[in-house]
């Protein structure tokens, strides 16, 4: 028994050799992903799911708190027609303004699995020409009353405190609205200073709007989880290159290895293709039920 032990924690260390070995090499082209960032904003993510919205903006929630402690909502931005929502305040811990969409909602994912696989969109942005977006989420964004109102938000956190960082985030459908978010702060109102980080996003465009994006948010970071569905929607054709959807880089993929029960979490930084095969793309889309698409929250991203 104990010789068995033995060599199940020596294959396991094999594994953690190569895994690793694979990250550093990743990480010299790698933009710097700090965990404890991560986790943060997971932490605000999760916080926009709140259902009574008092305790949001008095950032009294249950999800408000440990490493969001102290943070202050100088804007909630809610689409009732719509069903988005989305919040924008200050952390002085991170002296940030910090941005954050709330994800796929029960009534909301209908409208855009509907979309999922046909309608793509020419984005009309300044020297993108052949880039093409997802017309549901580009619309989520640009097209209601979240983009006025989260361009708002910033506005007067930075009036208050000056010019800090902008940290923009979201979870699932959100996440696709942060990245255009912080597109669009970028490219369309010249700031500088944006972070982007989500959780479990689906993909929002061809492979010429990644390769654009990239230019302009090349430290963007993508969390993906295991067990997640989203991340593979919508589905991605390597034999299509021009027409089939492409994420942007660079993933960070949250998973488990193990033998037995011996079981180790890893963030395995990803290549800077967005389409790292031995990512999340290493589980096929057949093996998810797409019911997990109701079921995904942002509480267990982190956790494999």
């Amino acid at each position: 028994m104990e010789r068995r032990r033995w060599l199940q924690a020596a294959v396991l260390m094999c594994l953690l050799l190569l895994c690793s070995g694979r990250e550093l090499k990743n990480k010299r082209q790698a933009p710097a992903y700090n965990s404890t960032l991560a986790k943060t904003l997971a932490e605000y993510t999760s916080a926009v799911y709140t259902n009574d919205l008092s305790q949001l903006f008095t950032w009294t929630c249950e999800k408000c708190g440990d490493l969001t402690e102290g943070f202050e909502v100088i804007d909630l931005i809610i689409d009732v027609k719509n069903c988005l929502e989305a919040y924008v305040g200050f952390a002085s811990d991170m002296s940030a303004v910090v941005v954050a969409f709330r994800g796929t909602q029960e009534n909301s994912i209908q409208n855009w699995i509907e979309d999922l696989f046909w309608k793509q969109l020419d984005f009309d942005y300044p020297g993108m020409t052949e880039a093409k977006v997802h017309s549901g989420f580009y619309s989520a964004y640009h097209n209601t009353t979240l983009r006025d109102g989260v361009i708002n938000g910033i506005q007067k956190t930075r009036e208050a405190y000056g010019n800090i960082p902008i940290m923009v985030t979201g979870h699932s459908m959100g996440g696709a609205m942060a990245s255009f978010c912080a597109l669009d702060l970028i490219v369309n109102y010249g700031l500088e200073d944006v972070t982007l980080l989500t959780f479990g996003q689906p993909r929002i465009g061809n492979a010429v709007f990644a390769s654009h994006f990239k230019k302009y948010l090349p430290n963007a970071i993508r969390v993906t989880n295991a067990h997640d569905i989203v991340p593979h929607l919508p589905p991605y054709y390597q034999y299509f290159p021009q027409k089939t959807y492409h994420h942007f880089p660079r993933e960070v993929w949250v998973h488990n290895i193990g033998l037995d029960s011996l079981v180790y979490p890893i963030e395995q930084i990803c290549d800077d293709s967005g389409e790292d095969p031995t990512c999340s793309r290493s589980f096929p889309l057949s093996c998810f039920n797409i019911l997990s698409l109701v079921n995904s929250l942002p509480a267990d991203v982190l956790s494999p």
